[in-house]
């Protein structure tokens, strides 16, 4: 089946079974222009609680898979690829937080929405990069535990140094290895340009950035900007959507290194099987789903969210 042929099955099969398809915005451009909804992940999950389809068939990886079907478990979610995870989700068991909670039971655990469902249900509140900092501020403890991505932790710890935040020695493979040497180099070679970075790169690197922020909060930062030319510090994914917006802006991808392969992994052909098959569907466990629902449900809450 050629490509064009392909497109209009898909459409076809979302049509069929009250479908939409979700996309992360690391996801190929393929994928990305055939979503119904392209984002971070938490206005993934945000569109989830939405949206009137009976299915959502989710391009990226498990744990958001997960936390769409923790939040709407009246749903049929989907994976294309089962085996697309997150490696930093994998830095951390559930049962890893009952032995700190058995230890340390007066410190509230704040997780990163990258983790698993069992590990959701042993914290107290999630948090996403987008609301990490204000989430921090409106918790009520002078010391908090953060999980499980150690570099958006401690980016969170020196922007509210009132907090003592404790972080986990988790991190992104992808983000984790990009380095501060890099951003001097791009500032040579790009002079004019404005140095746009995910928190889950390290702080050398943060801390000499112009605009730190989440994937929805660099495309809405670099639409606001005066600015012409911009080196992005993130998956390169967010490179299609930020040239598609803004044609008249010219992007650089601030390393080499910036590639998600996890993220990589869904084709068009994928989601045309995860369609058609309704395959790899997501479950989990509804006691696990119960417990993990309440640290997602807390965030949102506090952001004024309806759930």
């Amino acid at each position: 089946m050629e490509e064009r042929e392909m497109i209009e099955a898909i459409k076809a099969l979302k049509k069929e079974k009250n479908g939409i398809i979700f996309a992360h915005n690391y996801q190929i451009p393929e994928i990305q222009e055939i979503a119904d909804v392209v984002g971070d992940t938490l206005t993934l999950c945000q569109e989830a609680l939405k949206t009137e389809a009976a299915l959502i068939l989710l391009s990226g990886v498990r744990f958001m898979a997960e936390t769409i079907k923790i939040l709407v478990p009246n749903k049929k979610i989907l994976l294309p690829v089962l085996d697309a995870g997150c490696p930093m989700a994998e830095t951390i068991q559930a049962e890893d937080l009952r032995l700190f909670k058995k230890e340390y039971p007066h410190i509230p655990i704040l997780c990163y929405i990258k983790s698993s469902a069992e590990v959701k249900a042993e914290s107290h509140i999630c948090c996403t990069a987008s609301n990490a900092e204000s989430v921090v501020k409106s918790i009520d403890a002078e010391k908090l535990l953060f999980i499980p991505d150690q570099n958006l932790g401690a980016y969170i710890g020196t922007r509210i140094p009132e907090k003592e935040v404790i972080s986990w020695e988790g991190f992104c493979t992808t983000h984790h290895r990009v380095r501060g040497l890099e951003v001097e180099t791009a500032r040579k070679n790009h002079p004019e340009g404005l140095i746009v970075v995910h928190p889950e790169c390290p702080y050398p690197v943060l801390e000499k950035a112009d605009f730190v922020g989440s994937t929805d909060q660099i495309i809405d930062y670099v639409a606001q900007s005066q600015g012409k030319t911009f080196i992005i510090g993130t998956e390169m994914g967010l490179l299609h959507r930020l040239r598609k917006n803004n044609p008249n802006k010219k992007f650089h991808l601030l390393s080499p290194v910036l590639t998600c392969f996890d993220m990589k992994k869904t084709s068009l052909e994928d989601v045309y099987h995860g369609l058609l098959k309704e395959q790899h569907e997501i479950i989990v466990e509804e006691e696990t789903r119960k417990r993990a629902s309440k640290p997602l449900k807390e965030m949102l809450s506090r952001m004024g969210g309806q759930v």
